[in-house]
């Protein structure tokens, strides 16, 4: 008995041609900012520090302490964690500075 091959799609149309003749996307989907803005290494640090001392409450904890260090008027402590706050959850960090920029912080 013989067997003869009969493809169901033609070549131009397969799975596979089609596969092969995809171009790769111009512009990854998850970049922050065009990547306009890099993280200092210190800050990463700080806040990857932050997050396994504290775990998924680590972004709430880190805009206590900015806010904390704002009405204490320490200006550089309230942007170390406000920086830590952004790195963890930054609509989180935006809504501290929108609050205090307004005079206040809740």
């Amino acid at each position: 008995m013989t067997v003869h091959f009969a493809a169901a799609r033609t070549p131009a149309r397969s799975p596979l041609a089609r596969a092969l003749s995809r171009r790769g996307h111009g512009v990854a989907a998850n970049d922050n900012d065009g990547g306009a803005r890099l993280t200092d290494d210190r800050l990463l640090y700080a806040a990857l520090r932050h997050f396994a001392e504290h775990g998924l409450s680590a972004a709430r904890m880190a805009r206590v302490q900015a806010e904390t260090a704002f009405f204490a008027g320490e200006r550089e402590s309230y942007d170390w964690w406000l920086g830590i706050c952004s790195t963890l959850d930054k609509r989180l960090a935006n809504s501290l500075a929108a609050a205090v920029s307004g005079g206040k912080a809740s």
